[in-house]
């Protein structure tokens, strides 16, 4: 049994006026409000996605 890697997203900011693939990539991570977390697996994957969105989430 292995154990998976995760790491725990939170909105911080909000994606209005933001570009739409940057709003995208926020629903694709889960997220909804500000204030709402979600603990992903860690992939490549992810990792861009929240690269990608770091100005509007915190890994905690």
């Amino acid at each position: 049994m292995t154990d998976k890697k995760t790491l725990k997203v939170k909105l911080v900011c909000s994606p209005i006026g933001t570009k739409e693939s940057h709003r995208a990539t926020v629903r694709g991570l889960g997220l909804r409000k500000i204030g709402s977390e979600r603990v992903l697996e860690d992939t490549p994957a992810v990792r861009g996605m929240i690269n990608a969105v770091s100005y509007l989430v915190r890994v905690l």
